[in-house]
């Protein structure tokens, strides 16, 4: 900011966790205290928020592709400004940065991109990529041992001139092996650094000198993740969301509840123990995925494939092909939706048994309308072959994990980063349909999916203080949809109330209406409970909800509006 003037030149963070000081430096300032927090600042860059955020954005890799738009943008319109996208080192295991890094031209002017190194992206950074970034020969202290060496040489009378040149040939012959200055220099990009990111009088110099340049340009800067905090230092992975903590000792405030992932990663790594053919894939999350503990003891049957979703997804069908390895996929919703094709050609079709286990499937809170897992049901439902299961609590999460791999099919477990209940009775065996009714009543059927069950049987409450009994099930299976369950229970059951989590369009309230209108169940009134067809903002998970009118109190009083007008209902 101090050398382009934004919002003319152009900025684009890659994933955006790193606009934070864009932001205080763009008059959010005053804002500031609300990140994050319902009706707050986003915690990502945010077209609506200022112009100083030309995109909205959350996922890795887009920022280049993003960038040579812009560029092409402004050539054809004959402008002049500089585009500036700031990535990770983490982003260059993504696909999508590599392909836009491909189609690099080099006549593109005024493009500069950033490259921030701080050997972190979420996890650890994995791959061949990352250390061509961390050679030795790269690395500033060994061009500062270069220097020394060429100012001894120059002192040997006589020869120490020659000696000095020729060092520095054999210098740069041995660094164009090893230097990330070939790699990006073979795409187009003149590469300058590495250069020490804190150090600010540097990384001015540097922008001012690449400025005007008329060739795209990459500044490799490195930088500490966490730098001036020691604990964020030490454990970059618990601070790269950064969760509510005490600002004067650092430490998280605690929450010690059981979630939904912390079973999956225990009771998968149970399995594990019991089987040694499981094996897990991820892409970039085994800690937000509770898979540390797995990676630790199994690190041969953990592989964290760094930010490539369509790579982890072939990659475990490879794994998978020969039927004896029973493979799982551990991967958040929002980010399963980057690999849609990787989902239907190298798994489905195939017709591998691979257990997919998605996490933040749901309102993602915080993060906001790039996170939100609200969209899965409708892509896997369109797959042949896929079956899609919600569990409600920790037990339930279990008996489907243990059993997926018996169904011989590709199975999708969704699941929230809430927290799962778990009770002492013993785990069932699951069957393809096995359902669940939670509780017994009569005419009005309320189905929740999921861990929404707590708000169902609220609503049951509700109910009976106005005279109505409603049964309350949870059929675990979105898909296949259990038939027979339902035209037994639409037998005695003529209101049927769904409720999930998910998006109103193509979600389980869909695959039900669907089900009505095939089977010509003309006396069946349905109402279904879902999240708006709309980008939906960030906030705290409560807050949301309540917004969101998915709140128990507000269906009730939808429900009994409905009920007491005889002529839409009953």
């Amino acid at each position: 900011h101090f050398v382009f003037d934004s919002p003319y030149d152009k900025f684009i963070f890659d994933v955006s966790h790193q606009s934070y000081t864009h932001k205080l430096l763009t008059g959010r300032d005053k804002l500031f205290d609300t990140l994050r927090q319902f009706n707050g600042l986003s915690g990502f860059s945010n077209f609506k928020e200022s112009i100083h955020d030309h995109f909205h954005l959350g996922h890795a890799g887009s920022a280049l592709s993003l960038a040579l738009g812009l560029a092409k943008n402004r050539d054809l319109l004959n402008r002049d400004e500089h585009v500036i996208p700031i990535i990770g080192d983490g982003t260059l295991t993504n696909g999508l940065a590599l392909e836009a890094l491909n189609n690099i031209d080099q006549e593109t002017k005024k493009l500069i991109v950033i490259l921030n190194d701080n050997k972190m992206s979420i996890s650890k950074n994995v791959g061949n990529i990352k250390n061509i970034l961390s050679r030795f020969f790269s690395n500033p202290r060994s061009n500062k041992l270069y220097s020394e060496i060429q100012t001894l040489l120059q002192k040997i009378p006589n020869v120490g001139k020659f000696l000095a040149n020729q060092g520095k040939k054999l210098t740069q012959s041995i660094k164009n092996l090893v230097s990330p200055a070939t790699f990006f220099e073979h795409l187009n990009l003149s590469y300058i650094g590495p250069i020490d990111g804190h150090d600010i009088k540097k990384l001015i110099d540097t922008f001012e000198k690449v400025k005007n340049s008329e060739k795209p340009v990459i500044i490799h800067v490195i930088t500490i993740k966490g730098k001036g905090m020691e604990k964020a230092i030490s454990n970059p992975e618990s601070y790269h969301g950064v969760k509510p903590f005490d600002i004067t000792t650092g430490d998280f405030i605690s929450k010690s509840k059981l979630t939904f992932p912390k079973v999956f990663g225990s009771h998968l790594l149970d399995m594990a123990k019991k089987d040694p053919n499981i094996v897990v894939v991820n892409p970039a999350m085994l800690e937000g995925s509770s898979l540390t503990e797995f990676k630790n003891t199994f690190p041969d049957r953990c592989i964290d494939v760094g930010i490539a979703e369509g790579h982890a997804l072939t990659y475990a069908g490879g794994i998978a092909l020969n039927k004896n390895l029973k493979v799982v996929v551990s991967v958040y919703s929002t980010f399963l939706q980057r690999a849609l094709d990787n989902l239907f050609q190298d798994i489905c079709l195939q017709e591998l048994s691979v257990v997919f286990a998605i996490d933040r499937a749901g309102l993602s809170g915080p993060d906001g309308p790039t996170h939100h897992g609200i969209y899965d049901i409708s892509f896997l439902n369109a797959m042949p072959n896929m079956v899609i299961v919600q569990p409600r609590d920790a037990n339930v999460l279990k008996e489907l994990l243990d059993a997926a791999f018996s169904w011989k099919r590709p199975v999708a477990i969704r699941y929230p980063n809430q927290e799962a209940f778990e009770s002492n009775t013993p785990l069932k065996q699951r069957k393809i349909g096995s359902f669940d009714i939670l509780s017994e009543g009569k005419d009005i059927l309320i189905i929740s999916i999921g861990h929404m069950y707590k708000t169902a049987i609220q609503i049951k409450e509700n109910l009976k203080e106005q005279g109505f009994n409603p049964t309350i099930l949870d059929p675990i299976f979105i898909k296949p949809l259990n038939e027979s369950l339902f035209k037994n229970l639409l037998q005695t059951h003529k209101t049927v109330i769904t409720i999930e989590e998910h998006s109103i369009k193509c979600g389980f309230g869909s695959i039900f209406n669907n089900f009505i209108v095939q089977n010509n169940m003309r006396d069946i009134n349905v109402m279904n409970f879902a999240l708006p067809d709309q980008f939906l903002s960030h906030g705290g998970y409560k807050d949301l909800i309540k917004d969101l009118k998915l709140d128990a109190k507000s269906i009730s009083e939808k429900i009994l509006n409905a009920l007491y007008e005889e002529t839409k209902i009953l």
